[in-house]
């Protein structure tokens, strides 16, 4: 059975356990505490397939509770015979941990541990259709990989691999290899998580001036280590090296472009330790060629190893490691214990604050949630795209409206879903139950809930959900509430989830597909000119809505777009003389 539209990384078939209170709007259902505990047939010892190299003490800690099958460089097909035998399967980066590996497990599979961070090579929609928990092992490497960092940073700027290589070749070239110096230059660290953040102390340590962007971290502790926040345009454009540290997501896919690489400093140096598609390989390679970048230094790529012919690791101003990122016996050893840790506790019940995908949920509370939990979503995503770059979300607050009274309405996963759509899009950590509060506190934002009781039957579980970012500027100045917060409500109508507030302004669109908000002066053939833009573009609009606070006044237009218009139709868009501003939002 497949999981529904929104909820394929909230919700798995089993593994956990339920109480009386914990769903307070079914609770006569539950008469006494279920626990789940999965285990091999038979009453035995589960089996777990470790499918590439484990540090010991993980192997140890494994077989104090399994049966541990060790086999390594498996193909597709060895896989998929072996997985049928077996509980829970532990990989690395190098396994694809497709479809047809939960399809040929027959129901057995309950957990798939990734030694790592990412988990780009497990399909988490097919884990989840199939009950299967996914974990991963997200803390145990972080020294490792920012000391690789560094590394490759000193590096690269003293051409330490190209010296070395001329030397061995029985070359003397001291003034080809002229390095630079760290000490007074401008570090920009993109993502200041705990890789970026454990970068950004250690380069301030080499003497750099250290500048960081990350939508989510907290002014408060950039400044306490010596670094300030700043846009993204401010960190490409002021940078004299840039350092890597985003996950490979949508939103962060070919980041670094030919458009982002043409507006930065002539000379910039680049280190990626991340993810290889963050940047659009054979735009650095331009890049590279007309000078622009004057050095790379790259431990990741888009396809893991590279062709042997490739270019960009054969490139003279390349600096190139094959993914040693984690690789110190220090973090092998803590990635195998926490990984083991994560899948033994799974498999005997207990939740894992390191699930990527969420836990079980009574069907009849799915069923009445399903459209409201995919508007929670929505509205954290649009809320926080209103967000200026260089602002760090802090404080957000999310009021309920409901004629139900608070015992009989959980919210919590409404407020998963916020978090989700707050930190997901830009965030390697996949936000469910278990893991979202948590998720939200390491990062520094506080969620706030209040319920407002309304009259009426509470025939429907929610009215209304609104949103609120305090302490940031908004990229869309009418989305701003009297208060200064960023402020977006939304509703669901006939199923449907849909905007029906931007700030003061009541709007009415369908959250599908994408959002173009316009502040206009409010006067005739408006939609007709922005509809007519959008037309001639072949993009097409699924719902257009104006809302206003009088007649002939300022008035805000919402408009549905299944495709994304491109740069320079937006730019017609806003060349419209009535039209005060506007945003696109993707959804």
């Amino acid at each position: 059975m497949s999981t529904p539209l929104g909820l394929s990384s909230l919700f798995s078939s089993r593994l956990y356990t339920t109480t009386p209170s914990a769903f307070p709007i079914h609770r006569k259902e539950f008469n006494r505490r279920r626990i789940i505990l999965v285990t091999a047939g038979g009453g035995g010892k589960p089996t777990i397939l470790v499918a590439e190299k484990l540090g010991q003490a993980g192997i140890d800690l494994l077989k104090k509770h399994a049966n541990v099958d060790c086999s390594y460089d498996l193909s597709v097909e060895e896989l998929c015979t072996k997985i049928s035998l077996c509980d829970a399967l532990i990989v690395r980066s190098g396994t694809k941990v497709g479809r047809d590996v939960f399809e040929s497990s027959r129901g057995r599979l309950k957990v798939v541990g990734r030694a790592g961070v990412g988990i780009d090579n497990v399909d988490l929609a097919a884990a989840t259709e199939y009950g299967c928990l996914v974990v991963n092992a997200p803390t145990a490497n972080t020294v490792a990989a920012a000391e690789h960092g560094i590394a490759l940073l000193t590096a690269m700027a003293r051409n330490v691999a190209q010296a070395d290589a001329s030397i061995k070749a029985g070359k003397w070239m001291r003034s080809k290899y002229v390095g630079v110096s760290l000490v007074g230059k401008t570090l920009a660290v993109l993502g200041f998580g705990k890789v970026g953040s454990e970068v950004a102390r250690r380069a301030r340590g080499l003497g750099m001036h250290v500048i960081t962007h990350d939508p989510y971290a907290p002014a408060d502790r950039a400044r306490a280590i010596g670094v300030e926040l700043v846009s993204f345009e401010v960190a490409i454009s002021t940078a004299d090296f840039i350092s890597l540290h985003l996950p490979l997501t949508a939103a962060t896919s070919k980041m670094l472009n030919d458009e982002t690489f043409a507006r930065m400093k002539r000379g910039v140096r680049i280190v990626n330790v991340a993810r290889g598609g963050v940047i659009d390989e054979e735009a650095l390679l331009r890049a590279l060629d007309s000078g622009i970048v004057a050095q790379a230094a790259l431990d990741v790529f888009t396809v893991e190893p590279p062709v042997k012919d490739n270019k960009l690791v054969l490139h003279e101003s390349v600096t190139a490691t094959p993914h040693l990122g984690a690789s110190t016996m220090e973090a092998q050893e803590g990635v195998a214990v926490e990984i083991a840790e994560a899948v033994v506790g799974a498999l005997r019940g207990e939740l894992a604050a390191t699930a990527v995908n969420a836990p079980m949920v009574p069907p009849e509370v799915l069923r009445e949630l399903k459209p409201y939990v995919v508007l929670a979503e929505k509205l954290g995503r649009l809320a926080v795209q209103l967000v200026t770059g260089g602002s760090g979300v802090d404080a957000v607050k999310v009021t309920y409206a409901s004629s139900r009274s608070p015992d009989d309405l959980d919210t919590r996963l409404l407020r998963a879903m916020v978090i989700k759509g707050l930190i997901e899009p830009i965030s390697s950590v996949f936000i469910n139950l278990v893991n979202s509060d948590y998720v939200a506190k390491q990062r520094g934002v506080k969620i706030s809930e209040e319920r407002m009781v309304l009259d009426g039957s509470p025939e429907d579980p929610i009215e209304y959900i609104t949103v609120r970012i305090a302490n940031v500027e908004s990229r869309f100045a009418s989305a701003l509430s009297e208060s200064g917060e960023i402020k977006v409500e939304g509703r669901v109508k006939q199923g449907v989830p849909s905007l029906t507030k931007v700030g003061l302004f009541g709007v009415d669109v369908s959250l599908e597909g994408s959002v173009i908000l316009c502040r206009q002066v409010d006067q005739p053939g408006m939609i007709g000119k922005v509809g007519s833009i959008l037309g001639d573009e072949n993009v097409n609009v699924s719902f257009m809505s104006v809302g206003r606070i009088a007649p002939g006044k300022q008035a805000v237009m919402a408009i549905g777009v299944d495709e994304q218009p491109s740069k320079e139709t937006l730019k017609k868009i806003g060349d419209i003389s009535a039209i005060e501003e506007f945003v696109f939002l993707k959804l």
